[in-house]
């Protein structure tokens, strides 16, 4: 069994980032710069921000943060995108969810210029996605096959069975390991809380991706015998051992799966690094106008 170090390769990462962004300002005398827009006091959103943030230093990136009282009206966050948008100096945007209840995160989404989108939630970038046109992708599903990429984990002709249907991980991530090329050419089966008898479609599966949001779900009898197994999951649950009464769990239960597998991601420590990771490649790709030149 290999385990798949995901702190370690977005570390690797970061290190290959820093040095064409040193590069990049040397040549052109600018940093790549992300923003991310944060509502509320949402403990989770806040720490995330704070880790985006840590990593735009670390890699030479300008990071701004541009926050907001869970009371701010839709109209005047959308007037704070549109502004934004339309800074030059600014060439990666985020908008961190959850948004509080007045607020559409459909309307939200769609107000951040697909070019700024780094996040790859935008209707135009997820269109560009499924036609096979240059995007932006989703990070979460980049940082995964990022991962099988440099594991050099064979996908050509291979069952994924992909746990979870959400538009941030297991939609896109379906369509990206179907596609033609590497990762993907794998036959891919989603399920979700309405499919039946998950356990017969699971234990089929040469990869399975768990990302439903449910402690523990994935079994040892639900996974067959050399199985990559990449856990998404990320569940807080109360541990009164430890000094802050809980801890962070996957949907897998890791000590009944990975004795069986192949290669298999830890929560935490698996797939959690590689989203941040995969969202600061998106912003060097919007400072290089990779996506949409112009």
């Amino acid at each position: 069994m290999v385990l798949i170090d995901g702190k370690q390769t977005a570390a690797d990462i970061r290190g290959e980032i820093a040095r064409e962004v040193a590069a990049l300002i040397d040549h052109k005398g600018e940093a790549p710069h992300l923003a991310a827009v944060l509502v509320g006091d949402d403990p989770a959103s806040h720490t995330y921000v704070r880790n985006k943030e840590k990593a735009c230093q670390e890699t030479g990136m300008l990071s701004s943060i541009y926050k907001y009282p869970a009371t701010i009206g839709e109209d005047e966050l959308l007037k704070i995108i549109d502004f934004i948008n339309n800074d030059d100096d600014i060439h990666g945007l985020i908008v961190q969810k959850p948004l509080p209840s007045h607020i559409s995160d459909d309307r939200v989404t769609a107000a951040i210029r697909p070019s700024k989108d780094v996040d790859g939630f935008h209707p135009v970038n997820v269109g560009r996605m499924v036609l096979n046109l240059p995007a932006y992708l989703p990070a979460t599903p980049a940082g995964i096959l990022e991962l099988i990429r440099r594991y050099h984990i064979e996908t050509v002709g291979k069952e994924c069975v992909i746990l979870g249907r959400s538009n941030i991980v297991g939609a896109p991530l379906s369509v990206m390991l179907s596609k033609k090329g590497y990762p993907g050419n794998c036959t891919v089966t989603l399920c979700h809380s309405k499919t039946r008898n998950i356990g017969e479609l699971t234990r089929r599966a040469d990869i399975l991706i768990a990302a439903m949001g449910q402690p523990g779900f994935v079994t040892g009898d639900m996974v067959k015998k050399d199985a990559v197994v990449i856990d998404v999951g990320m569940n807080r649950i109360v541990d009164e051992t430890k000094v802050s009464a809980f801890k962070f769990t996957g949907d897998v239960r890791f000590d009944e799966v990975a004795s069986k597998c192949s290669y298999i991601t830890p929560v935490p420590g698996g797939v959690g690094p590689m989203t941040i990771v995969s969202l600061l490649l998106n912003t060097l790709k919007a400072y290089k106008k990779e996506i949409y030149p112009e």
